[in-house]
């Protein structure tokens, strides 16, 4: 390669993350063009992880720093969600079986070729945050970059929004009665704004059987619970107060 070309590649890579991806879109606006995209790759600079991504050759990508680098890249709003944000934040050691977990909320429900991919360090989970309007988010700094996670009280809503898919109740009990800590009144924004009337009343119906001190901080008044009867669990116990039928596994554990 020219010595232009060479000095344009080592001011790419000095911009790149370690682990991390560059988008082609981002790319051209930084004056790469697709021919001089092409150079790299073939030269075995950069490898193709999907349609108009790339990464440095024999990088071990990081998940976390992927879901960044998209968003800083494409100015998306992607974060950090669910268990994985309660990971972070020190609330919760939740270990699935095989390869890490990395739970990643889109705004978008479609999914695109990179999220796929099996070269991360963890597996991406993504879905879709529909039920949640305005959702709690917070910063949470790495190395070299801050990414964008849910806050507590919003990512433990983001699990019950993913039973059975992902988890099942009474792992995440488990989980609640670490949440021995949450903002009361963040606890009640984030209920007032999902949309779920069964993520809101097994929410509610875990706390108080935990019997967490910010429970009765909370004025249920205000959710929108409506008197419709929800079955969450075959062969279950119905808890007239919630309206709802939870697994006996959980009604019985003390």
């Amino acid at each position: 390669m020219s010595i232009a070309i060479t000095s344009k590649l080592n001011q790419l890579l000095s911009k790149s993350l370690p682990g991390g991806l560059l988008f082609a879109g981002w790319l051209r606006k930084e004056g790469y063009s697709s021919q001089l995209l092409k150079k790299y790759r073939d030269s075995g600079w950069l490898e193709a992880l999907g349609r108009g991504v790339m990464y440095r050759r024999n990088d071990n990508l990081s998940a976390l720093t992927s879901v960044h680098c998209y968003n800083y890249q494409t100015d998306s709003n992607a974060r950090i969600a669910a268990h994985s944000a309660l990971e972070l934040l020190g609330f919760s050691h939740y270990i699935p079986m095989g390869k890490p977990r990395l739970m990643v909320a889109f705004e978008s429900g479609n999914v695109e070729d990179w999220i796929r991919s099996d070269k991360y360090d963890m597996t991406i989970v993504p879905f879709h945050t529909g039920i949640f309007k305005n959702p709690l988010t917070q910063s949470y700094k790495r190395d070299r970059y801050d990414i964008k996670i849910s806050s507590p009280e919003q990512a433990f809503l983001e699990c019950l929004h993913l039973v059975p898919s992902q988890y099942n109740y009474m792992d995440l009990y488990y989980i609640m009665e670490q949440l021995t800590s949450l903002n009361p009144e963040k606890v009640q924004t984030a209920l007032e704004n999902t949309s779920s009337q069964r993520v809101k009343r097994m929410f509610l119906y875990m706390a108080e059987k935990v019997g967490h001190y910010w429970f009765d901080m909370l004025d249920p008044d205000k959710l929108g619970l409506t008197t419709s009867k929800l079955k969450l669990a075959d062969n279950g116990v119905y808890i007239s107060k919630y309206r709802i039928t939870v697994p006996k596994e959980l009604n019985d554990y003390e």
